[in-house]
């Protein structure tokens, strides 16, 4: 049990704790733009997740299995330089059309603002937080991950009190952002120029990796489009802006699904264990246990945290917390379904079509939802989703568990 508390501490308490008062920018943020620009701030926020999703390809997956089996500096260093190679080429088609769509979806005068906050959240897509889970090292995810968007945050929140523009939080977060990864590349990466020489190699490198890139593309698509879609198609920015709030508390607890998932990959893939199955059955135990936590939170609690948090003016209703707390129950149960056995197991087909029919089926309930007004139907299509989403891939994860104790030898997939 030492190794996993100290996993468990690294991936999950620390950066947790330091991830705190970034996110209390949010408050100063939505008591300066009002009901009026809250939405659309939020709407780049996700829409910059998915921009973000697409720079980091399928690295946070595949990232830290490779990493792990690279061992020795050199080769860790040159598929990291890599990854940074195929990223720069993804990031310079990506970033322009990020930005367009933004400007469309954000409210008149608040478009700056958007666009800005968009950017610093894509670039997370440069985060060399899945090289520290694959050396079991977190303080590089403290370090190189977090801690720029923690000064970025504490340099940003007086002059956004003091001057109403909260463009500059994303500057200076796109700017902390690139400190740190130049920093990391001098340290980890190879000495060589980061540019992709050639670009077409680029994309020969990338192709292979297309399948679980898309499962993250999918997954991400439908889970950042909520606020987007309700700001598009509901007129009224003072319902949108509650549905905003309750947003960006979820956002806020998917960190800790993250870290737990973190904590739980490496161990329940590690050769060397006497059980692993009973290594996976704590994982899917601990997700579950967290997402009822986290969902019966959000229902009880996300009104009035976000009340608090961001002002009464856009405070979420009840009912649109609960469709989000049934949402993150089920990502949560899924996320060990996923990493830890069916992608390990290269069951990428079934994750992705899975990932594929939860999405179409969500996106549309959500439109549907958001022309008729329905703010709240937004949340229940996202949460619906999920729901299928877990239900599709839990038959097909419990037939690739490994044997117990007695069946050490067994690998993970082996079963038919």
């Amino acid at each position: 049990m030492r190794p996993v508390l100290f996993r468990l501490a690294g991936f999950t308490l620390l950066p947790l704790l330091a991830l705190v008062l970034p996110f209390l920018l949010l408050p100063v943020v939505s008591r300066v733009v009002g009901a009026a620009g809250w939405s659309s701030i939020t709407s780049g926020q996700a829409i910059g997740i998915f921009a973000s999703t697409i720079i980091l390809w399928s690295w946070n997956i595949s990232g830290p299995v490779e990493i792990a089996r690279a061992g020795a500096f050199p080769l860790r260093a040159a598929l990291y330089s890599r990854s940074v190679r195929s990223r720069i080429l993804l990031a310079v088609v990506v970033l322009p059309v990020m930005s367009v769509i933004v400007a469309l979806v954000a409210r008149e005068g608040f478009r700056l603002d958007a666009i800005t906050m968009a950017w610093a959240t894509a670039l997370t897509g440069f985060s060399p937080a899945w090289y520290g889970i694959g050396t079991g090292q977190p303080r590089i995810l403290a370090v190189y991950d977090t801690l720029p968007r923690f000064f970025a945050a504490i340099i940003s929140a007086p002059v956004i009190l003091l001057t109403g523009q909260v463009w500059t939080y994303g500057l200076v977060s796109v700017l902390t952002t690139l400190v740190a990864l130049i920093a990391f590349h001098r340290r980890f990466g190879e000495p060589r120029t980061w540019l992709p020489r050639s670009p077409r190699t680029v994309v020969r490198e990338i192709v292979p990796t297309a399948g679980t890139a898309g499962i993250n593309f999918t997954g991400s698509a439908y889970g950042s489009s909520p606020v987007p879609i309700a700001t598009a198609t509901v007129p009224s920015a003072a319902a949108t802006a509650g549905f905003a709030s309750a947003d960006a508390i979820y956002r806020l607890g998917l960190f800790t699904i993250v870290a737990l998932g973190n904590t739980f990959q490496g161990w329940t893939l590690e050769h060397d264990a006497a059980d692993p199955r009973r290594r996976h059955f704590a994982a899917m135990a601990a997700h579950a246990a967290l997402g009822l936590a986290g969902g019966i939170f959000l229902t009880l609690f996300g009104p009035w945290v976000s009340g608090v948090m961001f002002g009464e003016a856009v405070r979420a209703d009840t009912l649109t917390c609960l469709f989000y707390g049934v949402s993150f129950f089920f990502i949560s149960s899924s996320t060990p379904l996923i990493r830890n056995l069916l992608i390990p197991a290269q069951r990428q087909k079934s994750v992705l079509m899975w990932t594929a029919v939860s999405a179409v089926v969500g996106v549309l309930l959500m439109v549907a939802a958001g022309l008729a007004a329905n703010v709240p139907g937004v949340a229940l299509g996202m949460a619906v989703s999920e729901a299928l989403l877990f239900l599709g891939l839990l038959r097909p994860s419990l037939r690739i568990l490994p044997a117990g104790a007695r069946g050490r030898g067994r690998k993970v997939g082996s079963a038919a």
